[in-house]
């Protein structure tokens, strides 16, 4: 892509262009004012929408709606498309220039979309699906014809998709949804903070020392701004539920079968051995459950060949005996993430629910130790594959798979048969117990500066399994003054009060890292995790959950 320039390199130049089309796309009236920019020492501009004066009031009223409020509205012609989708634009514009979220632009195919769909809908006097003329964002992965898909590696710079991704289609097609942006990624989608050599790094609109997390952090980024009210992301091992948790909004890790996963671009192309799947990323638990009804009912299974046809069941709701994972046996969790745990488990208590230890033991342990390795097997040929063709460098967060020896086809074969074992020893132990679901961290933290990302054990371990889980904010938001580190002034002795003890390394330096007054007054999610394939259960169970901690 382009001539070389003498003393910059290949890659270089490319992720230069990349970044200057990107924000070459954004229209001059959607480009924030000198005079109205927050300055690079502001760390939240989550407020900026509503306080700048920069956005209508219309346009505020609209961004600052539910998807289920805004669908209700598109179906009954009380806002047309075209209005929603250029708030959503607009809102998408401001975001990515404030935290760096986006890696597509569509603006001008989003509002043509939006206004066949009103046209449609003066024409029949129907909508076209449940999710009629709502603009949803879409992960960088996420095929749409004409556009990179570069999961954020320079060698895929240049060369658009020539068909869609199924769950795109169906969306689109069958839904009724409006796609207007795609969403930034860590190279290869490989890395739990959103930073790659391509665009850069994501940043988190309530403070931008703070990470979004990752790999889907470009979306959480863009919904917790107000860019987006719907998104869709991956998630491998904690792709999903991580971004999530790091800005305090809801997402639903559904097991392999459910959601289609067709034609999309994958950083580590082949590997099935941990299956990737997508979700919803929203703000409210009632968009993921009607973003979920509505891709369900929509059959995915006649389309995508490895989708299960199950259809949307009816569940209900009771008393609910829960397993509380406290530490997962290689991690303890940070001040805030343990006082969200007890607060939700008394006050599960309280409201009659049967609340249980889980303890993780060796189980938890071998899940990661799988994970690690199934990522690694091949020895990092994947990603070297693609660096080398622009002789892209190794990012530092992704050196241990430039040191990966590669596993070969037999030890690989024998990969599989551990991990059915540890599936069924699992699946045996949580059916003596009569669990309906587990109740533990989905990070170790609330969410941390950029480049102190560590531990994906408390995500990964049910990506093994493929359990479907949700990250849930806990309503706990960390405290400075109540959060205090575990550790003593210096960060290597325990104070003699809290009788902290490191499980492993990751935990001493996690610990030692953890620097309350950053992340004061930021949200702790939770994680609620159920049996493989009850993604019904598990949001009927996560609203019980919320209830109580309302």
């Amino acid at each position: 892509m382009g001539s070389i320039i003498p003393g910059i390199a290949n890659w270089e130049l490319i992720g230069a262009k990349k970044r200057a089309s990107l924000i070459a796309a954004i229209p001059p009236e959607w480009t924030i004012p000198a005079d109205l920019l927050p300055p690079p020492s502001q760390d939240d501009v989550t407020t900026f929408p509503s306080t700048s004066g920069w956005f209508t009031p219309s346009e505020l009223a609209i961004t600052n709606s539910t998807a289920a409020d805004l669908v209700a509205k598109l179906a009954d012609g009380t806002l047309t498309s075209v209005a929603v989708t250029r708030a959503f634009c607009k809102r998408a514009a401001a975001a990515h220039q404030l935290t760096n979220c986006l890696s597509e632009i569509l603006f001008d195919q989003a509002l043509e979309t939006a206004a066949k769909l009103d046209a449609h809908l003066a024409r029949t006097g129907k909508p076209l699906g449940p999710l009629h003329g709502l603009p949803i964002s879409l992960k960088d992965n996420f095929n749409l014809v004409g556009l990179d898909s570069t999961v954020g590696f320079t060698s895929h710079v240049g060369h658009p998709a020539t068909e869609d991704a199924t769950l795109a289609e169906l969306l689109r097609d069958k839904c009724g949804a409006v796609f207007y942006v795609k969403t930034s990624v860590p190279t290869a989608m490989m890395i739990a903070e959103t930073v790659n050599n391509v665009l850069g790094r994501t940043v988190h609109p309530r403070n931008r020392k703070l990470t979004s997390g990752g790999s889907s952090g470009g979306e959480a980024a863009l919904i917790l701004f107000g860019g987006s009210v719907l998104g869709v992301g991956t998630d491998i091992g904690g792709s999903l539920r991580i971004p999530a948790a790091c800005t305090g909004i809801f997402t639903l890790r559904p097991s392999f079968g459910r959601f289609p996963t067709g034609r999309c671009r994958s950083g580590l192309p082949g590997q099935e051995a941990v299956h990737s799947v997508n979700g919803p990323l929203a703000r409210t638990l009632d968009d993921i459950d009607l973003y979920s009804r509505a891709v369900i009912d929509a059959q995915p299974w006649q389309s995508d060949p490895k989708c299960l046809p199950i259809p949307w069941r009816p569940t209900t709701t009771k008393k609910l005996k829960v397993g509380v994972i406290w530490h997962d046996g290689m991690v303890i969790p940070t001040p805030p993430v343990t006082r969200a745990l007890k607060e939700t488990v008394a006050k599960l208590r309280a409201a009659g629910h049967e609340v249980i230890d889980w303890p993780a033991g060796e189980e938890h342990k071998l899940g990661e130790s799988l994970l690690s390795r199934m990522f690694l097997a091949d020895g990092g040929r994947a990603i070297r594959a693609e660096l080398e063709k622009t002789g892209e460098p190794w990012r530092p967060e992704m050196l241990f798979y430039a040191g990966a020896q590669d596993m070969g086809c037999y030890n690989m074969w024998k990969l599989h048969m551990e991990r059915t074992e540890f599936q069924k020893r699992y699946l045996d132990r949580w059916r003596e117990s009569g669990m309906d679901a587990i109740l533990c961290p989905t990070t170790p933290f609330s969410t941390v500066e950029h480049g102190r990302f560590r531990h994906v054990g408390y995500t990964g371990v049910f990506n093994v399994l493929d359990y479907s889980c949700i990250s849930f904010p806990s309503g706990v938001s960390v405290d400075k003054d109540v959060d205090i580190s575990l550790l003593s002034g210096d960060g290597t002795v325990a104070r003699q009060a809290s009788g902290y003890v490191p499980l492993s390394e990751t935990c001493a330096a996690i610990h030692a890292e953890y620097n309350p007054d950053v992340v004061h007054g930021m949200p702790v999610s939770l994680q609620l995790v159920a049996g493989r394939l009850q993604e019904e259960d598990v949001i009927a169970m996560c609203k019980a959950v919320l209830k109580v901690i309302e």
